[in-house]
């Protein structure tokens, strides 16, 4: 019996019907923009792990945000880096820290762009790490613990005065057991029961974050962050945080970093109905910036797949150092 040939040709023979029946479509609308802010005037300079991306001072900020917008993209997301640091990371809830100083400005130029709010400590502690240490001596090294309830209370001070400096969204990435539950019910206390928490809920101990700890100043002096932050073996455990997530009161769910972690962003899409998130991080985009520069790949092609592996994965949403890179690209057409 001879059986037909299934003709799958035809419906890829032009641009035309190739867009006619695309599964899945990039749109200007899934970016969202990191944007890193630091103290002083007159001050944009890259970042030489991050080609491409910059620190902003406050008074140089407004050029790329208007860029940002001018380009369609709805959110950004906001990092500080402050003038001092400290043990307990006072300047994530100073009331002038350089995220709330940034939000203000940000929402006084464009009151519809949405800022999201970083709601961390690594930036402002002295030590790096994410939350509150006891620190201790063992065979002449320094050496700490992190303690969980107590930094709990700071990053409820934190994203509190976040949400008072104007920020649309608190996404608190610290990793701290029972985080979300905290924060919302300190926001609702504060009378912010209407900003919404983006959950860190699976974010790995990952190599793919190098980038970033220059970029915002932030590895830490002793240890790691693998006591806080996810074993990149394991996908059954993102399941169980982001459960604890949902039932403590995320309204979006996050997985990061998102280029090897596609199938734990399947599962968690798969699981639950939330907003979720990719987080196209720093060593995802200097990678490919690496390779860009050097001749070896083309850079729109291959920053387009991984955009769509990401959408096509699951997330509702994207957050890429690519963004403005992408929206031009989307602009242009295909």
């Amino acid at each position: 019996m001879a059986f037909p040939i299934v003709r799958h040709r035809r419906l890829r023979q032009s641009a035309a019907i190739r867009s006619l029946v695309r599964e899945t479509v990039l749109t200007v609308d899934d970016f969202i923009q990191p944007i890193f802010v630091v103290p002083g005037s007159g001050i944009k300079n890259e970042i030489s792990s991050m080609p491409g991306v910059y620190h902003f001072s406050l008074d140089t900020l407004e050029d790329e945000v208007k860029e940002i917008a001018e380009l369609g993209i709805k959110a950004v997301l906001l990092f500080g880096i402050p003038e001092s640091k400290d043990s307990v990371g006072s300047g994530a809830y100073a009331e002038d820290g350089i995220v709330q100083q940034a939000t203000c400005k940000i929402k006084a130029l464009y009151p519809d762009l949405l800022v999201v709010a970083d709601t961390c400590l690594c930036e402002f502690t002295d030590h790096g790490h994410c939350g509150m240490v006891h620190t201790y001596e063992r065979d002449g090294h320094v050496c700490g613990d992190v303690m969980n309830d107590e930094s709990l209370e700071l990053l409820v001070r934190t994203a509190v005065s976040q949400a008072e400096a104007g920020a649309d969204i608190i996404a608190p990435s610290n990793m701290m057991d029972g985080y979300v539950a905290a924060i919302r019910a300190g926001l609702d206390e504060a009378g912010f029961s209407h900003v919404p928490i983006m959950a860190y809920s699976v974010k790995y101990a990952s190599a793919f974050y190098g980038p970033f700890r220059e970029a915002a100043d932030s590895a830490p002096q002793f240890g790691d962050r693998k006591t806080y932050q996810m074993d990149p073996a394991n996908v059954r455990e993102a399941i169980r945080e982001s459960e604890s997530d949902v039932l403590e009161g995320a309204d979006m769910l996050m997985v990061k970093p998102a280029l090897a972690f596609l199938d734990v962003l399947r599962q968690v899409r798969d699981q639950f109905d939330l907003p979720l998130v990719a987080y196209n991080v720093s060593g995802e985009y200097s990678l490919v910036k690496a390779a860009a520069m050097q001749g070896w790949i083309n850079e729109r092609a291959i920053v387009t797949e991984m955009l769509l592996g990401m959408k096509r994965a699951g997330a509702d949403m994207i957050i890429t150092y690519f963004a403005k890179d992408a929206a031009r690209w989307l602009r242009e057409g295909n």
